[in-house]
Formats: structure tokens, sequence, C-alpha cells
């Protein structure tokens, strides 16, 4: 397998990663390649079309304001989510776009951006076609993105050619393994752990100082998003009126620190805050880690969060030990399923991120490799068959709690799992494909096109 750590954990925007991030990656793709082949000096205007699930929640995912930034050039990573109202304001004033900072181009969305509903292209339910057009209005250039989910883009080719977008065969790592019981039989062959294994895969890509220094960049961001979470009141963008809680949830534990003597659930309090806080962000477009998605952004941080604060002996070696063996579990689950909420359903994305980080959470707590599986692998069996149903289309509700649920069953699914011996009935790689047959038969209106489940049953106002 030849997926990096860094492919499950990458920095960006919210409110989505299918919907904002691939968007935006497909766009700043798009004129890398007009770039490329030297075609830039023809454009005149350029068209997108959204498709799918893009469509049908494509305004409350932010997707047209993703494309937007992508055309101008702008990259998930590196954007300062605090410029993007003035950049996408600027477009909308002027009527015009310069498309890679470099060429003016018209620009008003009700000409240029459409969504199509109700259509769909064939390869993923995630689709969008961009267009270039020269002065005389004909198209000399177009291609078609797929989203398929955690950020992942795949041109149409691509999605020809690689299935799910997840094999490189350029790439050659010592332990290559595509399921968990493989990754369990080089454990065992070897004798290492699972973070272990997939750090000497990963040194066929970096040397051990850029891969220490890039995963304490993740924990860092990750850990900067709750403390900005935890800071900003208010309500969140989109029209549903719902306000911020982890301020108000802060400060009642902060103020409050004895009754932590009473009441020993409270560590279940903060770690409910860790994950409200980075999903309020994400709503709001603020700077997330995509892990592995930006829906269920709060889970491993929430996870980490609770490691690192309340757990006797934490260090910076097992933060980067929870934050490999996270990505090797998520792994399997892009390798085999699906990690994209339109595909799969929420399962995908909660569900995966539990897993991830109930795995992770055993591993630094001292469990061996069997038990890290079987952690992974309860975290996903009770969440199989989540929906995904967000009213009015936005990252909110029931997104926000949802992060809450996903991190305190991955602590309690390590706790189980660390009771054990290793030894269990239904095995992770078992688990993935009841994952995967049961987003096959799911509804696609519970596939995050907003149009049943909670979508429809509660009034948007």
């Amino acid at each position: 397998m030849a997926l990096s750590i860094f492919d499950l954990f990458k920095i960006g925007v919210g409110p989505s990663s299918s919907h904002t991030v691939g968007p935006m990656v497909a766009a700043n793709r798009f004129v890398a390649e007009l770039t490329e082949r030297n075609l830039m000096h023809r454009v005149a205007a350029v068209k997108v079309s959204l498709y799918g699930s893009l469509a049908m929640t494509g305004k409350g995912h932010a997707t047209d304001t993703a494309v937007m930034l992508g055309l101008l050039g702008e990259q998930p990573d590196l954007v300062d989510p605090a410029s993007i109202d003035d950049l996408i304001a600027q477009i909308r004033s002027s009527g015009s776009l310069l498309l890679g900072k470099t060429v003016p181009v018209p620009f008003r969305e009700a000409d240029h951006l459409r969504f199509h509903f109700g259509e769909s292209l064939p390869k993923h339910p995630n689709g969008m076609r961009l267009e270039v057009l020269d002065a005389a209005g004909l198209i000399f250039y177009s291609n078609v993105y797929y989203s398929v989910g955690g950020g992942f883009v795949l041109s149409d080719i691509e999605a020809n050619d690689q299935g799910r977008g997840v094999e490189d065969e350029s790439i050659e790592v010592p332990y290559p393994f595509n399921n968990a019981i493989e990754l369990l039989a080089y454990g065992d062959e070897a004798g290492l752990s699972i973070a272990e294994l997939v750090m000497e895969n990963e040194r066929t890509r970096y040397e051990d100082a850029e891969i220490s220094q890039r995963l304490l960049k993740i924990w860092q961001v990750m850990d900067d998003c709750i403390r900005e979470g935890c800071k900003h009141t208010g309500e969140l963008p989109g029209g549903l009126r719902i306000k911020r809680r982890a301020h108000d949830m802060w400060q009642e534990l902060v103020n409050h620190p004895e009754r932590s003597i009473k009441d020993h659930l409270t560590v279940l309090d903060w770690v409910n805050l860790y994950a409200i806080a980075v999903n309020e962000e994400n709503a709001a477009s603020g700077r997330v880690v995509t892990a592995p998605t930006n829906g269920a952004a709060g889970v491993i941080p929430a996870v980490l969060a609770y490691y690192d604060r309340f757990v006797p002996g934490s260090s910076a070696e097992g933060i980067k030990t929870f934050l490999i063996t996270a990505a090797a579990i998520g792994m399997l689950y892009k390798k085999n399923a699906s990690i994209s909420a339109a595909e799969v359903g929420c399962q995908g994305e909660i569900g995966v991120a539990c897993s991830m980080a109930a795995g992770a959470l055993c591993a630094v707590l001292g469990g061996s490799n069997r038990q890290i599986e079987n952690a992974a692998e309860i975290g996903m069996e009770h969440n199989l068959g989540l929906t995904c149903d967000p009213i009015g289309g936005l990252v909110q509700v029931p997104c926000i709690e949802r992060n809450t649920m996903g991190a305190v069953k991955a602590i309690n699914a390590a706790r189980l799992a660390l009771r054990g011996t290793g030894e269990h009935h239904v095995s992770l790689d078992s688990v993935i494909e009841t994952m995967r047959q049961t987003g096959l038969d799911m509804q696609d209106k519970y596939k995050e096109t907003s149009t049943g489940g909670l979508a429809v049953n509660v009034v948007a106002c």
C-alpha cells in the first residue's frame, strides 16, 4: 500500500474535506494543468458544474467558495482563513476572478458556477466538471474531477486507472499491507509494533526528522484548533442560528475544577469540549486537520488531547505513535471501503475516525498489535449504519455533537480492548467489509444529500 501518514492527515480549512478541501484542490489542479499546457493566455471564461452531493449540499458546505478560492490559486493548507471572506467578496463585487492570480476572467456565480441538482457523474457522488472557453466562446479545455473523501481528488482518467486512488506502484515499501491480517502478520514476522511498521514504510519517502516535524505540526494545528474553538462565541454561519458552546463549556470547567472531585466523569466533559471546539471551528471555516475528514475532524484531536492532558506519562513520542497508528488504521478503510459520507454515510467519517482514534489510544496505553486491531474493530462495529443527514446541508447538526460521541466511543473501545487479550470474534477486516456493504445498501437520501433523516424531519429556520 502506497498511502502515506500525511494522506490521512491534511491541514486545511472547514467545513468539509470532500465538499470544501477536495473541490479547492481540484480547481487548483485545473489551473495548474492550464499553466503546464501553456493555455492560460487563451482563457476568456471559466465554467464550473457541480453534480451529485456536491450540488445537493454544496451551498451549506461552502463548495462554491472553495472552487473560487482554488481558481484563484489558493491552497487548503496555505490559505489564511481570515482572508477568505474578503477574497470572495472581491470576486462578487467585481464580477471577475484572477485565474491563478494572473489572468482576469469574468466570473458571476449565476453564469459560471452551476449546481446540477439531481444529476450525478458516473464514478463517484462527488463529481465536478471544469471548462475554459476562448474569446469565441468555444470550450478548448475541460476536465472532470471526483472528490472521493478526506481531501483526495481523482481526475476522470485517474478514477479509471486507480480505482479508489490509493495505489502508486512507483513507491515500494518494506511492508506493503493491504488489510489488517497482513498488517498483523508483518508485525509478528518483524517483531514490530504497528507504528514501527508504518514508520519503516514512511522512511521510503521522508527522513526521520521530517516525519517527526510534520507529525508534531499536525498535533500543533489540532491543539491550536481546540484553543481557538474555546475562545470564540456567537452564532455559527449558515442561517441555522446555532450558538457556539465550547467557550461556555470551557469557562464552566476551568472555573469549577473542584467538581471533578465529586464527579469522576468530568474528564468526559473535557473530551466533549475538545471535540465541540474543533468542529465549531470547522463549521466556521477555520483551520483544521482533516482527520480523516473535516466532518469528523474533532474525534482524533479530542482523544489525542485526552491522552496529552489526562494520561500520566504522555509525551511527544506518544503523540507521534498515536498519529502513526491512527493513520495505519485509516489506510485500511481508504483502501478497502471509503471515508466519504457521500459514498457510505457518516459511518465512513465519524465511524472511521472513531476506529482510528480507538486503535491509536490503545497503542499509546500499551496495547499489543492485536489489542490495537481489536480496539479499532470495536470503534467501527458500533458505528455501522450511521447515516449522513446534515440539516440545511451544513456541517453543524448533528455533525458537531456526533464528534463528541465518536471520541467517547473511541476511549471506551480502547479500554475494552485493553481488558482483553486481543482475541475477538469479529475481525477488523470483517467490520471494514461490512461497513462497505452497508454503505452500498444505504439509500442515497442518507448520504450527505440532506434529503432524508434529520435533514427533513427537523425544520431548518
